[in-house]
């Protein structure tokens, strides 16, 4: 997208309305890799958290559900009877009865298989959406990591609110916020897409990291070198201690991408009067396009849309969940936005119960509605992972290697189980019997494609699995195939030696010595003879085969025959 420096977004926005409150949420999933150490490899990355210490900005979090009864308030309980109760116990575990039931550990590792982990040395970011523009600084209202017991992915949660922005503002923040790298840069050395600046700040004011995007080179030879993406030093610094996999940094916890760069996203805007925004703002909002050159954004406000008409056609009817956009109710004139990469609502600044943060929209937003926008990614992110380890124990099978061969079934009997596990605690298809719940629940799995891509991988992984019964099925009947060869062909001695009622050598008053040796050879040679047989035993059953054959003549018989010991035959 072109910049255009000359104008301000406050001059684009002047007769759009004004966002008295910006509520935005990030949610990172990224993937975590298998531990390099023997000693991390066995423990939850949690627990490598944990141990870390003061070495760590990340503390666990204990919530309302699990700490001090005293913090839970109206709005956590509306949370709570939101969802289904198969959800709840995902959500929020068993509860304090039933872990501690399950013993000392229970509530520590068996009652929730979720765990979040806060940082709270970041007390607000700025940013510089476009060069020129004057910054703006946003309150971090909190920064989290949420992990999953038995899934390897975890989830970066940051959500900033800031008073007072223009409708561009807002666009620009929600475009260019959440970008772990640049798309590129243009011909004047700036970051596409990306913001100008970005800087966290502490409690006192200081710069904690910087953005990094606008040196080009780092990123470029980065990717030259080792065909991955370069993470920003932002959002790198925020990550700490978890490090990129493909960055030279020392971790014991190491992440990858698993999605696409850009962020997904859930926003809260606050009006003076939202019946003024146009369609195009609401197209501009709905798929997060930002607010475009101050010029082409003035001329989109009277009637150009950023897209082409037919392809916005039926964008109120895929996007829009209208059920409250009237001049009615306790939060009129409030409408969602959902294209499952980002979800938005809008409403009435002057409503009371839209603002408020304990019964309102406003709490909805910020419990309801952003564990669903977390189970639907959650469950996408979790699902491309399956996809990936497939892969990568395929790029490891060397079929010509035993140990290969038994790494690879190892390693789709474990991704089969695990699957298995992931379907049974944390595929669900309804969430929620509330509509508003439900509606937007729908709506994210539908845009992210939640029912397509899980059949896929579930077929793949089926695939593989049967592969790999098929392939135990085919070396039992060698096996048997073999033992069958080799009774047949043991068979004849043993009917010789059993016809004739006697022993061949009489030697059963011979000395004790001689009874030995006797043994002895006789055992070798029996030996020899039934690895030989097993060994030729492939060439023995074609020529059983032929011989049973009536269609075949003597002379191809012969031939099958002479074949058994023919060098090269096979």
């Amino acid at each position: 997208m072109a910049e255009d420096p000359g104008a301000t977004l406050a001059e684009t926005s002047a007769h759009a309305p004004a966002v008295k409150h910006l509520r935005q949420a990030l949610l990172w999933p990224v993937r975590l890799m298998p531990a390099r150490d023997a000693k991390s490899a066995h423990q939850a990355p949690w627990h490598l958290l944990r141990e870390m210490g003061e070495a760590s900005p990340w503390r666990e979090e204990i919530d309302e559900y699990t700490g001090d009864s005293s913090r839970f308030h109206q709005r956590h309980y509306n949370e709570f009877v939101s969802f289904l109760p198969y959800v709840q116990r995902f959500l929020y575990g068993e509860g304090r009865s039933r872990a501690q039931a399950g013993g000392p550990d229970s509530s520590s590792d068996g009652d929730s298989p979720m765990r979040i982990f806060r940082r709270h040395d970041i007390a607000a970011v700025r940013v510089v959406t476009r060069a020129g523009e004057a910054p703006i600084t946003l309150e971090v209202v909190h920064c989290d990591l949420y992990f999953f017991f038995d899934v390897d992915v975890v989830l970066l949660n940051l959500e900033v609110g800031v008073n007072d922005l223009s409708l561009a503002q807002a666009q620009e923040l929600l475009y260019r916020f959440g970008r772990a790298y640049p798309a590129g840069w243009d011909a004047e050395g700036g970051a596409l897409h990306c913001m100008a600046s970005v800087e966290w700040l502490a409690a006192d004011g200081r710069v904690l990291a910087s953005s990094d995007a606008q040196h080009s080179e780092a990123f470029i030879s980065h990717v030259a070198q080792h065909r991955a993406p370069r993470i920003a030093a932002h959002w790198a610094y925020l990550m700490q201690p978890l490090v990129s996999d493909h960055s030279e940094d020392q971790g014991a916890l190491r992440y990858r991408q698993i999605e696409y760069y850009r962020m997904p996203v859930m926003a809260y805007l606050s009006l003076d009067d939202p019946k003024r925004l146009t369609r195009n703002d609401f197209v501009r909002l709905g798929l997060v396009t930002g607010a475009g050159e101050a010029e082409a954004a003035l001329a989109g406000r009277q009637g150009h849309l950023p897209y082409a008409d037919h392809h916005l056609a039926d964008f109120e009817s895929r996007y829009c969940y209208d059920r409250f956009w009237v001049d009615a109710g306790a939060a009129p004139n409030t409408r969602y936005l959902c294209n499952g990469h980002a979800l938005i609502v809008v409403g009435d600044a002057r409503s009371e119960f839209f603002c408020c943060r304990d019964r309102g929209v406003l709490a909805q937003f910020r419990h309801q509605h952003f564990l669903l926008f977390l189970i639907a990614h959650f469950q996408k992110a979790s699902l491309l992972m399956f996809s990936d380890q497939l892969v990568e124990a395929l790029k490891r099978l060397d079929i010509r290697s035993t140990p290969s061969v038994k790494r690879f079934k190892r390693a789709i009997r474990a991704s089969f189980e695990r699957f298995l596990r992931f379907t049974h605690r944390y595929w669900f298809h309804e969430i929620s019997e509330q509509a508003q719940v439900r509606a937007l629940s729908h709506l994210c799995a539908t845009h992210l494609g939640l029912d397509p891509l899980y059949d896929e991988v579930k077929e793949r992984i089926a695939d593989m699995n049967t592969y790999l019964d098929a392939d135990s099925l085919r070396r039992q009947a060698n096996t048997v195939v073999r033992l069958t060869v080799v009774t047949l062909f043991g068979l004849i001695g043993t009917i010789t030696t059993g016809f004739l009622g006697m022993n061949l050598l009489a030697e059963a008053e011979a000395p004790l010595w001689r009874k030995a040796v006797w043994f002895g050879v006789v055992l070798v040679f029996t030996t020899w003879l039934t690895v030989y047989t097993m060994v030729k035993s492939q060439r023995l059953s074609d020529f059983i085969d032929v011989l049973s054959n009536d269609r075949m003549s003597f002379r191809e018989k012969l031939g099958a025959l002479v074949r058994v010991w023919r060098p090269g035959a096979d």
